[in-house]
């Protein structure tokens, strides 16, 4: 009998047909592929909040560990009004093979919290850190599952979770999760690694395949953590940065945007709309704007089959997870349209985390320097490592890259066994 994954659509039924191609690509049996498919442990918890009128209110909370054979588990905790179970499901998937690619000893997780935090004062968003802490506090730890930031969430939430998860243990453990502010043992170099990834990849990519830094364009879809810093590198580097866009609107400048004064600009207001300078433009049509190089970096899902043919960049840079749904990735590749896949694209967040984790082992701390050296090796080794595996075997970027996380995982589990 051969067994095949659960029929589903969305952000885990693209995680599950990329498995299920590198399944049949690598020549793996069908109990390989249920142990791959299933996560190792999930909990779902209410979140009740007392909000600040008195009122309570009870939200749902996730967290998925996808895999244990590598390493801890470790991944991001979102706050996002449609989080589910299926999207953590897959999001903590991928970070399982972006893990494995880029060679830190962890298994993925994710979690997350169905909550609208721009709804929330602060107070009440630290209420509700601090009871789904205690809430997934079980299942949580610096050698079992570390939290970081993600959508939503920031160094301060994790400043909350370190905090309420000391409390319950009587002593404070610096360990438990990554992202955290400098002063509370966060490593010099995290919030802006996962934009620094996505540039130095996107700079990798365009000289492999013949583009000139200085005669490049860009669009950049998001403004947050992610697509504000690798926007600023990529200008910085001399890419002509064309478009930006937030989750209220996009501005445009053909000769390219100011990025330090968007940045700025958008500090001052809460959005990039209304930059002095710039054109505004509609958000969804950033995606088939006429450039070179296009870095999806707000959310997953966004080039689906109703938009990819239509796209007009030689290069997509995944900065965000999952943004490019199957059918859109059939379509680009069709097209010949490169793509540089989130596990790969966007792993400096997880790489430089793993180097907060080790710091706070060591109670040492390094330089920026040194985190940003160390960064660049391991994406450009990762990268070295996908380009030749893909050459060899005549696949995609991501095909390429799945395979070799696959295969690296799967090698650890059969290391280790099955027990008992």
């Amino acid at each position: 009998m051969t067994w095949s994954s659960p029929p589903t659509h969305g952000p885990l039924g693209d995680a599950l047909a990329q498995l299920a191609a590198t399944i049949e690509h690598l020549g793996y049996d069908d109990g390989m592929h249920q142990m791959l498919a299933t996560a190792r442990r999930e909990m779902q918890v209410s979140v009740p909040l007392r909000r600040d009128d008195g009122s309570v209110f009870v939200y749902s909370g996730y967290r998925v560990q996808h895999n244990f054979s590598r390493g801890p588990a470790k991944g991001g905790l979102r706050f996002a009004a449609n989080v589910d179970l299926d999207e953590v499901r897959a999001l903590a998937m991928w970070m399982t093979w972006k893990c494995a690619l880029v060679d830190v000893p962890y298994g993925g997780a994710k979690g997350g919290i169905a909550i609208e935090p721009r709804d929330h004062s602060e107070r009440e968003l630290e209420r509700v850190t601090r009871r789904y802490t205690s809430e997934i506090a079980p299942i949580i730890g610096p050698e079992v599952d570390i939290p970081a930031p993600d959508i939503g969430t920031n160094e301060q939430t994790m400043a909350w979770m370190m905090d309420t998860y000391s409390a319950l243990l009587g002593h404070t453990v610096q360990g438990v999760v990554t992202g955290k502010p400098v002063s509370l043992g966060g490593s010099r170099g995290r919030t802006t690694a996962t934009s620094r990834g996505v540039a130095h990849i996107a700079l990798m990519a365009m000289a492999a395949h013949g583009m000139r830094r200085d005669g490049t364009s860009a669009a950049v879809q998001g403004f947050g953590k992610v697509g504000r810093d690798a926007a600023r590198f990529l200008a910085d580097a001399g890419v002509t940065v064309r478009a930006v866009s937030d989750v209220d609107g996009a501005v445009y400048a053909h000769d390219g945007l100011d990025i330090a004064r968007l940045g700025a600009h958008a500090e001052r207001t809460g959005s990039v709309v209304g930059f002095p300078g710039a054109e505004a433009m509609d958000t969804t049509g950033l995606l088939t704007l006429e450039v070179d190089v296009l870095v999806p970096a707000a959310v997953e899902g966004v080039l689906t089959a109703d938009n990819a043919s239509h796209v007009q960049a030689r290069m997509v840079i995944e900065g965000a997870n999952g943004p490019t749904t199957q059918e859109a990735d059939a379509i680009l590749m069709e097209r010949d349209v490169v793509v540089v896949p989130d596990i790969l694209a966007n792993a400096g967040g997880v790489i430089v985390s793993y180097f907060e984790w080790v710091q706070a082992h060591q109670a040492y701390q390094w330089s920026e320097r040194e985190v940003n050296d160390r960064l660049e090796e391991r994406l450009t080794t990762a990268w070295n490592d996908v380009v030749e595996y893909a050459g060899t075997h005549t696949l995609t970027y991501r095909q390429a890259a799945t395979a070799l996380a696959v295969r690296r995982v799967t090698q650890a589990h059969r290391q280790r066994g099955l027990y008992p």
